[in-house]
């Protein structure tokens, strides 16, 4: 039996109110594509591909990650793009599971976004501009602390404070509606997408010989040199664990923490869909054209660097080449090239493109993930406030300020960067379900409308699955401290919502009575 093209989660009540604020929808192809592509890009590129080099050992390994992500990635944008286009509505990935497996799945989805998927990217992020704002003005850092509690991370220092700032002035500014938060969101993407093909540029012209003897000479042996099949990599297990020896396939997966959510945040832009203009057109293209754009951006950075720099180094190394991508000071991959390239200048460059990076990202964040809650609240499954727009603005401003006060109080306790560990692995279980919804709503809703259809379904998005399924494994397996946590942050959203749940039931019961 065929389940009609309703809503499958039948008791909540609707999203829309004709009587109350909608949403404007002011953001065409440009902008939709501005918060992919500024969502996407912060920091990681240009730090995380050290530690990666120093699991993978190879030149052709770090590329071959990279790729790995941009094809995961590519059809993680495809599939989504049907799911877009069939449902645009405000919440996205939200409504997706809701729509595909029932509210609890939408629900913990949400859940975990609000807890620390959004906000702790948010507090990270921001934390990041500080630190690198320091490079400008010293006394900005977070070894200067205002107010100090204990001897771990909670308290207020002056990196957190201009973290705080910016969170304060970026929530305000989108309080003022979608399309003031939208021109920001295209000014500073176009700023960093234009600042991180200035670092290709820069890194193609001040190649290295050394370098690029080392990671692709020998008539290209040494560029794939420790990528056989047979070859074993040591892979720590755990945080204190012992040293297994993997082959090729489960070391590459294990890197994709780093790559992948490097890469993360690109779907946020569905969030916005009751703000896009002909959404069942700009909001697939909005997701190939950002993704794609994003993805060979980030395989020519990790080309440069291979180019600058020699993968393998010496921690102890006085020069920037003798320290190489594995041993870049404090791993900031893109900070060595830029003084490769300029000297002393190049920290400073790099840190400005950073601060540019960081800016846009962390509004694209904020703009994004108050729409996750709006809906969660249409719905009746979060606080009802949080479900209302501005009348004026027509913005969520309720749920912007909420996002807003959980965030701060994420940067003050200053565990944000171990809760995104923690729920890494989640993240791609929530990918996992929702890109297997695309079956779902093909099974049950084979009418439903479908402006666009996922290119090569159902072998694509299979195949994400499966890859998605094999990283899944092998961080379960060698990377516990990554999963259990994660699993739990996410389990804890059950009996956080069967309270809201049972109030609907409570409600629609006494509804029927009436009647």
């Amino acid at each position: 039996m065929t389940i009609p093209p309703a809503r499958v989660t039948e008791g909540l009540p609707p999203q829309n109110n004709q009587a109350t604020p909608q949403f404007v929808t002011g953001m065409g192809l440009y902008s939709a594509t501005a918060i992919v592509m500024g969502s996407m890009i912060g920091s990681g590129i240009f730090i995380v591909p050290a530690d990666m080099s120093r699991t993978l050992g190879s030149p052709v390994l770090l590329i071959g990650a990279w790729l790995l992500t941009a094809v995961m990635t590519l059809i993680g944008a495809l599939s989504y793009g049907e799911l877009a286009a069939m449902m645009p509505k405000a919440g996205g990935q939200y409504v997706y599971l809701r729509e595909a497996l029932g509210p609890i799945w939408g629900f913990l989805y949400g859940w975990t976004l609000f807890l620390v998927i959004q906000t702790g990217t948010v507090a990270a992020v921001g934390v990041a501009f500080g630190k690198f704002l320091g490079v400008f003005f010293p006394a900005v850092s977070k070894s200067n602390w205002l107010w100090h509690h204990g001897t771990g991370n909670v308290g207020l220092n002056t990196a957190n404070l201009v973290a705080i700032a910016m969170i304060t002035l970026l929530t305000l500014l989108n309080t003022f509606g979608i399309k003031f938060g939208a021109l920001v969101q295209n000014i500073f993407t176009s700023a960093k997408v234009l600042a991180l093909f200035g670092v290709i540029v820069v890194g193609l012209v001040a190649r290295n010989a050394t370098a690029i003897a080392l990671n692709f000479g020998a008539g290209w042996q040494q560029f794939w040199s420790g990528a056989g099949w047979h070859t074993l990599h040591a892979v720590q297990v755990g945080e204190h664990g012992p040293t297994a020896l993997v082959g090729l396939l489960t070391v590459v997966a294990v890197v994709q923490v780093g790559s992948l959510f490097s890469s993360d945040s690109w779907h946020n832009v569905t969030f916005t869909a009751g703000e896009i203009k002909d959404p069942k057109r700009n909001l697939p293209l909005s997701l190939v054209i950002g993704t794609g754009v994003v993805l060979l951006l980030y395989l020519l950075c990790n080309f440069v660097y291979l180019a600058v720099l020699p993968l393998a180094g010496d921690a102890h190394a006085a020069t920037i080449a003798g320290r190489g991508i594995q041993f870049a000071t404090e791993d900031r991959v893109g900070t060595a090239v830029m003084e490769s390239a300029f000297g002393s200048m190049g920290a400073r460059l790099m840190a400005a493109v950073i601060l540019v990076s960081t800016f846009g990202c962390m509004n694209g964040l904020l703009l994004a993930g108050a729409r996750v809650y709006y809906a969660m609240s249409q719905d009746g499954l979060f606080f009802k406030s949080v479900g209302r727009l501005s009348p004026k603005s027509k913005a969520p401003v309720n749920s912007l300020w909420l996002q807003w006060a959980w965030t701060c109080l994420l940067c003050l306790s200053g565990s944000y960067n171990d809760l995104l560990d923690y729920v890494i692995f989640a993240v791609l279980i929530f990918y996992i379900l929702t890109i297997f919804s695309l079956f779902v709503l093909r099974r049950t809703r084979p009418d439903g409308p479908r402006p666009y259809r996922a290119i090569g379904y159902p072998v694509l998005p299979a195949a994400y699955i499966v890859m998605a399924a094999w990283i899944c494994y092998v961080l379960l397996r060698y990377k516990p401290q990554y999963t259990w946590p994660g699993l739990i942050i996410v389990l804890l959203g059950v009996p956080v919502y069967l309270p809201w749940k049972w109030r609907i039931s409570a409600k629609l019961a006494a509804s029927q009575e009436l009647r």
